[in-house]
């Protein structure tokens, strides 16, 4: 897929809570093709500290409305930055970057998304995608409190939404991977994005039952086009750059289970 180095507009860089910021982004000419899991590397203007382009995932694109969503949690100096941008100024960003997620061979096909954090944030273009290819996404989505979950009320909308907190502020307590519906339904396939710790008893759990299962990686990718090697993951293939031959692998070639 063709990759773009677009300064694009910002039509608003909304705080969702303490953590996290909405950017919805534009530009003139159409937005170039994207897909579920794809990311794209921003430069950060007016951070001395920051030298290096920041990879945010893709969380939404609505291309009849020219938008693209970033959700970006405020964790640095940079992050922060991108935090104060303020209508009509500009963000330079390559994009769309790495591989994508599967989308359905069939209307029928059954795909349970999960997620944690700002991991969600991919999640949302997977499932609008799915739900447009006329299949039901499920989300399965967790934090530590009810204050802590992101965009639920555009998860709503796309798909059935099941929650899991720490603390039991909102849906089931404990985790993802004890959530009943996992107990009470069966899925076909599961895609799955947040803390490594979560992905992999995700990972453990779809072994077990046997359902194919696909994670987004966030490991510390400099460069976004394989040339700095820091994001380097080891697969049952050997080493593959996390940035280019992912960030979205089938669980099966990690050393997770």
């Amino acid at each position: 897929m063709k990759k773009y180095c677009l300064d694009l507009s910002v039509i608003s860089a909304e705080q969702i809570n303490e953590n996290y910021v909405l950017i919805k982004l534009t530009h003139s000419l159409p937005l170039p093709p994207m897909l579920p899991g794809q990311f794209v590397e921003v430069r950060v203007e007016h951070s001395p500290s920051t030298f290096l382009r920041r990879p945010i995932s893709i969380n939404f694109v609505d291309f009849e409305r020219n938008e693209l969503w970033l959700l970006v949690a405020t964790v640095g100096d940079g992050t922060r930055q991108m935090a104060r941008l303020k209508p009509g100024e500009r963000l330079n960003c390559i994009l769309p970057l790495g591989k994508a997620f599967s989308l359905p061979a069939s209307p029928s096909e059954r795909f349970l998304l999960v997620g944690g954090g700002v991991g969600v944030a991919p999640l949302l273009f997977l499932g609008q995608r799915i739900r447009e290819m006329g299949a039901m996404p499920t989300f399965l989505l967790g934090a530590r409190t009810k204050n802590a979950l992101l965009e639920m009320e555009v998860f709503e909308r796309i798909g059935r939404v099941f929650v899991t907190t720490e603390d039991g502020s909102a849906g089931e307590q404990g985790f993802v991977t004890q959530h009943s519906v996992l107990q009470r339904e069966r899925f076909d396939r599961i895609c799955t994005c947040g803390p490594k710790p979560m992905m992999m008893a995700v990972a453990r759990y779809a072994a077990k039952e046997d359902i194919a299962c696909e994670v987004s990686l966030e490991n510390i990718m400099a460069c976004g086009i394989g040339a700095c090697l820091c994001c380097v993951e080891k697969t049952t293939d050997g080493n593959r750059c996390v940035c280019t031959e992912g960030p979205v692998f089938d669980t099966r070639q990690l050393l997770w289970t």
